[in-house]
């Protein structure tokens, strides 16, 4: 089985017990810590609609090709006179009427790809449209500078291909209490004790032995440095809002993460768009509010960057099921009290200049954000992380 497969296939790969890193305890390699600030990327699966995310209600164009689905201009909260949001992001304008707040339109890459499972790999590990590779731009960050397992954290029971290197990977913590007592179970310290050795050598079973030996220490950093701290804040009560208080337990309790990583689905709005992605845009925008007014609080947010991403956006005209199809291009928002342009970064979307499907075409390519990211805010070299070098931005 290639390496890839094994990865991703693997059931002890994307579960709680398989903890991604190599132990680095055999190894005399000093571990290099760069900087003090946080990076939250948060994953809107699915395919989030951009235009009714950050809504062109000045251009006639967006309401000819959105008649039944399109946001009323009544209801509409004005950015800057031409882009508004939806009223179920309220919360969100807080934010944004607060500076904290940068939208860059137009983000994708050359050649795009529709296809959700192949978009999503190309973003987590930042290749071109024609090239597979098996590890993420995040794990690339952790092999490049020898940093732990818990530098990197997936808030979920999974672990995201973003945060998997090929040496050193990051670490799947949903609920740290169910992850110590997992990485603590006495069947996984007798499958390490007992039959490490005679497949240490073996190239996938080796490289899982090697992974599980850091379980038991990463798992038991995390538990105990988290549990120091519980959060007042009140959480809006679903999926997301316990994965955003999670994070911030995290952040709040001062581990030495660099990097956590959340995703929130059901953004594949084929049907019925109009009350569904209004349920998901409450969702997003409530939690965001309530975690940065948490992080505010505890005056960690001064030190935590958020980008909120998706694979890619919608096709600009609605289809005959009040939905939207896949697109190429969309927004992306970049949150944190350190922004040098907060507001609308760039050129709004042109919606009377589509590529042969009807899509949006890309201006910036999201390698520019992770680049920019990388080298201002984590203070890495882009290059030996994204492999080629690409235009920086000025957001940050």
């Amino acid at each position: 089985m290639k390496r890839r497969d094994f990865l991703i296939n693997s059931s002890l790969a994307s579960g709680m017990l398989f903890v991604p890193s190599f132990v680095r305890a055999f190894e005399n390699i000093p571990k290099k810590l760069i900087g003090h600030k946080k990076l939250v990327v948060i994953q809107l699966s699915g395919g989030n609609d951009g235009l009714n995310t950050v809504v062109p209600y000045r251009n006639d164009l967006y309401y000819k090709n959105r008649p039944n689905i399109s946001i009323p201009k009544s209801e509409i909260l004005n950015l800057n006179g031409e882009l508004g949001l939806p009223p179920s992001m309220s919360s969100f304008k807080n934010l944004y009427d607060q500076g904290y707040v940068s939208i860059i339109n137009n983000v994708g890459y050359p050649n795009p790809v529709r296809s959700h499972f192949r978009s999503a790999d190309i973003w987590q590990t930042a290749s071109d449209a024609n090239e597979y590779k098996s590890s993420g731009w995040l794990g690339n960050y952790l092999d490049a500078y020898n940093q732990e397992a818990h530098m990197a954290i997936d808030v979920d029971n999974k672990l995201s291909l973003a945060l998997k290197g090929k040496d050193i990977s990051g670490i799947a913590a949903f609920d740290p209490k169910l992850l110590y007592r997992n990485a603590n179970d006495p069947f996984f310290k007798k499958v390490i004790d007992h039959h490490m050795d005679e497949h240490l050598s073996e190239e996938n079973l080796g490289y899982l032995y090697k992974q599980m030996i850091q379980a038991e220490s990463s798992a038991s950093y995390i538990f105990n440095k988290s549990k120091t701290y519980q959060s007042k804040a009140d959480y809006p009560k679903n999926a997301f809002g316990k994965q955003l208080n999670t994070t911030a337990s995290f952040i709040n309790s001062h581990l030495e993460t660099k990097v956590y990583y959340v995703s929130m689905g059901g953004f594949d709005t084929h049907f019925a768009e109009i009350n569904r992605h209004k349920r998901l845009m409450n969702i997003l925008s409530e939690g965001l509010e309530v975690f940065v007014n948490d992080l505010k609080q505890n005056d960690t947010f001064k030190d935590t960057l958020i980008m909120v991403f998706s694979e890619f956006g919608r096709r600009v005209e609605e289809n005959g099921s009040n939905g939207t199809d896949h697109g190429a291009a969309n927004n992306l928002f970049l949150i944190t009290e350190n922004l040098k342009k907060p507001g609308i970064y760039n050129n709004h979307p042109n919606l009377a200049d589509l590529d042969s499907n009807g899509d949006l075409k890309y201006e910036i390519d999201f390698r520019q954000v992770y680049a920019t990211v990388l080298e201002k805010w984590l203070e890495a070299d882009p290059k030996k992380i994204l492999g080629q070098n690409f235009d920086h931005l000025t957001f940050i």
